[in-house]
């Protein structure tokens, strides 16, 4: 059964160049112009994804998104946005979006992309991504860091740190890596936004007592658990 693609875009060029490489691809592609026909759309024919630009005349894709997490909290949702502002980033996870993609971008990479969704989050997922971290267990997929019976889920640009951090246990990662990864650019007031989520995932990770996270000043962070 073919992957169903809904692309919410009000540029038509791009839709149409878009949607012929994913039919390509093997991909059931439907498109809509903006977010109330890509509303309108999802609330007909589903979709196993979802791609929307966020600017759009009538609904932007924020606006669309809110009422598609109501009716559908797990579909994948992936932003396509020309405003690369920290805040607008985390408007759009705040929402629910899964990841997104800076304008303008490659068709390949924005491929790659949905099929690392699809793998991740869709409804035919492989098996969860786990790490075990000291006493906790940090599951990548569902962003739950758990410890004995408690849960806490992390924030999207905490899980995406606590993940690189987790599978480089006892290395530095690279912060310009990291404000990449997050935020596709590595600018001064990024520095501060990753030191903040730092902050933040130390404190969430107090309870184990072995577990730090180093900064190397210059270079970048470091997961470390003791023996």
């Amino acid at each position: 059964m073919k992957t169903k693609v809904l692309f919410v875009e009000d540029e038509a060029d791009l839709t149409l160049i878009v949607a012929d490489t994913l039919c390509s691809l093997g991909y059931d592609v439907v498109t809509a112009a903006d977010g109330v026909e890509g509303l309108e759309k999802f609330k007909s024919d589903g979709a196993d994804i979802i791609v929307a630009d966020v600017m759009m005349p009538r609904m932007d894709g924020f606006t669309m998104a809110k009422v598609i997490r109501k009716i559908s909290p797990t579909v994948p949702l992936l932003f396509l946005t020309a405003k690369s502002s920290i805040d607008d980033v985390e408007e759009g996870f705040e929402i629910g979006a899964n990841d997104y993609l800076k304008k303008p971008f490659e068709l390949r990479e924005l491929i790659v992309r949905i099929k690392s969704m699809i793998r991740r989050y869709g409804v035919n997922r492989n098996e969860d991504i786990k790490y075990p971290i000291g006493a906790y267990t940090f599951n990548v997929t569902t962003q739950n860091l758990s410890l004995g019976d408690k849960s806490v889920e992390l924030s999207h640009f905490e899980a995406k740190i606590l993940e690189r951090l987790a599978s480089n246990i006892g290395n530095t990662v690279d912060a310009s890596e990291l404000m990449i990864a997050l935020w596709q650019r590595d600018e001064q007031s990024n520095r501060n936004s990753l030191h903040g989520y730092i902050h933040k995932l130390r404190r969430v990770l107090r309870h184990d007592s072995a577990i730090s996270i180093i900064n190397h000043r210059g270079f970048g962070y470091m997961l470390t658990v003791k023996k």
